[in-house]
């Protein structure tokens, strides 16, 4: 057996090149009707993958409205909330001072009371 010799490869290489080539020229021209056909399904294909991403965008859009709705109500109650406990606040406080001058009546009547008991045993 022997090694082939640079002619032989380079002979070899171009019978490659030149059957690639007529290969590639040997392909067979696309049929009119068969390019218009896939041409309308592409334009489907398009139009389906358009009106999937609009319905996409759709619902992102009704997602986001429901989110900011959502976020809304719960400021509405947190306000709310807030307004209650305020409210609250102010019933306690009010009956925190109630309860002081109640205190301070029911002090200064027993103050009184001794001061008249002593006074009466002086007497």
């Amino acid at each position: 057996m022997r090694d082939p010799t640079f002619a032989e490869r380079k002979e070899a290489a171009e019978n490659a090149k030149k059957a690639m080539l007529e290969r590639f020229r040997a392909k067979p021209a696309i049929d009119p009707a068969l390019a218009a056909q896939r041409a309308e399904q592409a334009k489907a294909r398009d139009a389906k993958r358009a009106a999937a991403e609009e319905k996409r965008k759709a619902r992102i859009e009704e997602e986001k409205t429901m989110r900011i709705l959502e976020a809304e109500m719960r400021a509405a109650e947190a306000v709310a909330e807030a307004e209650r406990a305020a409210i609250a606040a102010e019933t306690e406080r009010l009956a925190a001072i109630e309860r002081a001058e109640i205190l301070a009546y029911e002090q200064k009547a027993a103050r009184d009371l001794r001061y008249a008991s002593r006074k009466a045993r002086q007497k």
